[in-house]
């Protein structure tokens, strides 16, 4: 999140609001792709060193009068620092999506029944496991787009991102290899087998 301070409150690095009322009944087809300052936001909000590129393609359906099926893939060229070897690389990230939408009360009403049903079950892993996501709130008659193409964003990065070719071992291997001198003094210590 970043902050607006013309309005006081945080805001998010990509934001793009669709209103329900807008989608016909044939649907929507839309592209939508972050510009210079959304990029650096995506970045900073995510601890990246930064974001190339970031495009999400949406197909918007209604379903009934006042509820939307959003299906899409959000794609981004991203530069992150290497955990092993701390040198940074860039990668390319893509994700899928698929996101029912529905009036708020009702999506509320969907996520407590999930979690009650969670909660009652004996193994609660199992059942989060098969528990299927609850939808999605249209809130005020809206729905943001490019939130949406973030949390997805967000959810495809690697926590512990490496570099391609770069294991653990091999950092390892190499300092085994240049013996600390000061040690030598206790490998003459060590009893002979």
């Amino acid at each position: 999140m970043t902050f607006d301070f013309e309005t006081n409150q945080e805001k998010p690095p990509f934001s793009r609001i669709i209103a329900v009322d807008d989608v016909r009944e044939a649907g929507l087809e839309l592209t939508l792709t972050a510009d210079e300052v959304e990029l650096m936001a995506l970045a900073f909000a995510d601890g990246l060193e930064s974001v190339d590129s970031f495009e999400a393609r949406y197909s918007v359906r209604r379903k009934g009068r006042d509820k939307l099926y959003v299906k899409g893939v959000v794609t981004a060229r991203i530069n992150q620092i290497c955990v092993v070897s701390l040198e940074p690389f860039t990668s390319e990230l893509t994700e899928e999506f698929e996101v029912d939408f529905v009036p708020e009360e009702e999506a509320l009403a969907a996520h407590e029944k999930a979690a009650a049903e969670v909660e009652a079950a004996q193994d609660k892993v199992a059942a989060l496991a098969a528990q299927p996501d609850p939808p999605d709130p249209i809130i005020n008659g809206r729905v943001d787009l490019g939130v949406l193409a973030t949390e997805f964003f967000v959810l495809g990065l690697d926590p512990y991102p490496h570099k391609p070719g770069v294991e653990f071992k091999d950092i390892v291997s190499e300092d085994e290899d240049e013996k600390d001198p000061r040690f030598a003094a206790l490998e003459k210590l060590k009893p002979k087998a």
